[in-house]
This record gives structure tokens, C-alpha cells and sequence, in this order.
């Protein structure tokens, strides 16, 4: 894209007053904007350990997370893009070059994806999240199974999502670096869950093995995370 298409396209834009849903239950999350920043980890990079491995934790999140944070800065830096929060990009994404599209998807997936999982052996989902799953979507064992199927069949890399779509559960799945927040998204909605299913994420342990990685995700993921993020959403 032309720098002068680029600019004539985003420079009305930066007054939108409209906000898209994110992290939910953080507002603060919502607000980020240039410079961004790679967000600490909660936790020990061996504390998702035999599920998830030190090593594969480490990469990801300091080198392949960084990356993407470092990138989006030049790619926004000296445009007006560098004025938009974070969310604001998503719901903005088929107006912006695809360095922030891929750049920006990766700092915003992976800032939410190291929240909703965690060292929490006892985590389970809230009652009323529950009964959501139950209508929505049958009840957690045919969640888990349908949500599996997302991600092993997504093709290449990408994530599978849980997202809260016009009322009701709904499961789906993005490539690359896209999310449902975007306005590019196939299936759009605010995200509840996430997981990320590039190869990065699992291969040192699982190699091409996605469907154990898949599996052990459950092992790790952080309900009470999840659950306050879908609270937040619906009222």
C-alpha cells in the first residue's frame, strides 16, 4: 500500500470513538497503544511443566512475542497508525498494511493467550460459564472435542477461539496471526479462549504431534481467567 493511500485511509479513522470489546476484564488492556511493550509472564517459564516445556515457554514468549512487539513499533512508527490503541487496530485491520495486520494480531493474541493459561491444576470453568457451554455448545466434554477439531484443522499456523458471538458460544478458528476481533475475521466475535497452534508453541515437545499438544493445553488453561473474561462480556 502507498503511503499516501495508507495515510488518506487511516488519518479519519484516528477520531473513531467506537470501542471493540477485548480483554474484558482488564480495561487497561484496551488502551495500549505505541510504543508497545512485551508483558511479563505471571508465572515461572517451567510452571505449565511436563504440559507445556520450559524451553518451548522461554522462545515463545521472548523471542517470537518480542519479535512481534518489535516489529509492530517500526511498522506504526512515523504513521498515523502509531496513534491507534492496540484494539483499535483490530477493528480497523483491513484499512492497515499487513506488517501491523501480522504484527499486531501476534502482540494482541499472544498478550491474551498468556492470561487464560497458567500453573492451575485445580482452574475449572464458572457455573454460569458451564451452563453457557451446556446450551451453546453441548456441555464441556463436546466443547473440548469440537474445539480440538478447530485447531487440528486449521491448516498451517494459526488459533482456534471460543468466542461470545451476537448472544451466544461460538467456536472458530483464524490463520496466521489474525483474531476474531478484526474486521477481516471470517467468523467475528470478542474472545474468551485462545489457542495458539504454530508450530512454536509446541514442537520441541510434541513435534508434529498437535493433537497431544491439544489435549495437554486443558491442563493449563486458567478457568478463572476465562470465566471473568466471559462475565465481563455478557453483562
Amino acid at each position: 500500500m502507498k503511503r499516501s493511500h495508507f495515510l488518506q485511509k487511516t488519518v479519519g479513522l484516528l477520531g473513531a470513538t467506537m470501542v471493540l470489546p477485548s480483554f474484558a476484564s482488564e480495561a487497561k488492556n484496551r488502551l495500549e497503544s505505541a510504543p508497545f511493550t512485551l508483558p511479563a509472564l505471571n508465572y515461572s517459564f517451567d510452571a505449565l511443566e511436563p504440559h507445556i516445556d520450559k524451553l518451548t515457554m522461554e522462545i515463545h514468549h521472548d523471542r517470537h512475542h518480542k519479535a512481534y512487539v518489535d516489529n509492530l513499533n517500526k511498522a506504526v512508527t512515523g504513521t498515523p497508525a502509531a496513534s491507534l490503541s492496540l484494539e483499535a487496530m483490530m477493528g480497523q485491520m483491513s484499512q492497515l498494511p499487513v506488517a501491523i495486520r501480522n504484527n499486531g494480531g501476534g502482540h494482541w493474541n499472544h498478550s491474551f493467550f498468556w492470561k487464560l493459561i497458567g500453573p492451575t491444576t485445580a482452574s475449572k470453568p464458572s457455573t454460569e460459564l458451564l451452563a453457557q457451554i451446556q446450551k451453546d455448545l453441548g456441555g464441556l466434554d463436546t466443547f473440548k472435542t469440537e474445539f480440538a477439531k478447530a485447531a487440528t484443522g486449521r491448516f498451517g499456523s494459526g488459533w482456534a477461539w471460543l468466542i461470545w458471538k451476537e448472544g451466544k458460544l461460538v467456536i472458530s478458528s483464524t490463520p496466521n496471526q489474525d483474531n476474531p476481533l478484526m474486521d477481516v475475521a471470517e467468523v467475528k466475535g470478542t474472545p474468551i479462549l485462545a489457542l495458539d497452534v504454530w508450530e512454536h508453541a509446541y514442537y520441541l515437545k510434541y513435534q508434529n504431534k498437535r493433537a497431544d499438544y491439544i489435549t495437554a493445553f486443558w491442563n493449563v488453561v486458567n478457568w478463572d481467567f476465562v470465566s471473568q473474561q466471559y462475565s465481563t462480556i455478557k453483562k
